[in-house]
């Protein structure tokens, strides 16, 4: 594994949030000052290609990238922007009754307003 590729992992490990590409390229850049966006770009492509992270595209929110790859869920909310991992257990083995087989793979995001901004605590 690159030197280039261990720091994105690391960087995605020691979060705990979902980085965008732009956050992890100004994290990148405070340990390898020399390291370019195309870099980042590059690797994070192929590591969600090898199944190292998740892409999270989400309508009206820039990519960011998912460290945890089992199946989960995600809050999203629709003031300030903050994503939180959930899982559905119940749900999944809801649908996988009904369908008669195994879910391989979904995306779902539910929208809310978050605690912190309806108390007026978070601005964004």
């Amino acid at each position: 594994m690159t030197k280039q590729r261990e720091l994105i992992i690391n960087i995605l490990k020691q979060s705990d949030r979902h980085l965008t590409a732009d956050e992890i390229f100004f994290l990148a850049k405070l340990k390898m000052p020399s390291i370019a966006m195309a870099t980042i770009y590059n690797n994070l492509n192929a590591m969600n290609e090898a199944g190292l992270v998740k892409r999270l595209h989400i309508d009206g929110v820039a990519d960011c990238f998912d460290k945890i790859m089992e199946p989960h869920d995600h809050l999203l909310c629709d003031k300030c922007g903050k994503i939180t991992d959930i899982k559905l257990h119940s749900l999944s083995d809801m649908l996988e009754e009904e369908i008669g087989t195994e879910i391989e793979d979904y995306e779902l995001t539910v929208h809310y307003v978050c605690a912190d901004c309806k108390s007026g605590a978070r601005r964004r």
